[in-house]
């Protein structure tokens, strides 16, 4: 019976571990909702392109270091300002588009617990009525007046058909606390059997 309470309190712990640890990892801000959606046919321009996650984005500096909000068409043209606006968990940015066809958002922000998320918003233009295109540019726009560099976001596919991911460095320290978490719940657990057997 106290081989198994033993063994229950070490399996117990190793949970813990592993929860304390893996607690961090998936407090990364999560979108709630965007202007476009992912797979939204825009027909009329919005006032504006934005991004709502389910918590305050950081910005420490008031700069938008970390941020970016970019509009690609197939042709790979970029239709953005540059600036971005962070409110609470909003980010936004002016709209420009061009001809009618297939965009992509690329965006990237600093989450509530320091996390980079970066990902890809694939959206249509068709619209509805007479519109003047833009003519977008070769590569991303800075934010005139801006001494933060151009972001170069990566992409991953999310479950909610946006392409996102987190910096790569943070999900290894995490799994990397997890297997440590296990293996030491292994080491208890057979300390104690060895010690049980010996007596």
């Amino acid at each position: 019976m106290r081989r198994g309470l033993a063994l229950g309190l070490a399996v117990g712990l190793a949970v813990l571990a592993t929860l304390a640890v893996a607690g961090p990892a998936s407090a990364h801000n999560q979108i709630i909702s965007s202007t476009p959606s992912s797979g939204q046919t825009l027909t009329e321009l919005p006032s504006e392109f934005r991004i709502v996650t389910n918590e305050a984005l950081l910005d420490l500096d008031g700069q938008g270091r970390g941020f970016a909000f970019e509009i690609r068409d197939a042709a790979g043209r970029f239709y953005e300002t540059g600036c971005v606006t962070i409110a609470d968990a909003t980010m936004s940015t002016p709209t420009a588009l061009g001809a009618p066809g297939a965009y992509t958002v690329i965006y990237q922000l600093v989450s509530a617990d320091g996390h980079t998320v970066s990902g890809e918003i694939p959206f249509t233009w068709a619209p509805s009525g007479s519109v003047t295109a833009s003519t977008g540019t070769a590569s991303p726009a800075t934010c005139p007046g801006s001494t933060v560099a151009a972001q170069a976001p990566s992409s991953g596919t999310g479950s909610d058909g946006t392409r996102n991911s987190t910096v790569p460095l943070a999900d290894v320290l995490w799994i990397g606390g997890v297997l440590l978490a296990v293996a030491l719940a292994v080491v208890v657990t057979l300390v104690i059997t060895t010690r049980r057997r010996r007596g």
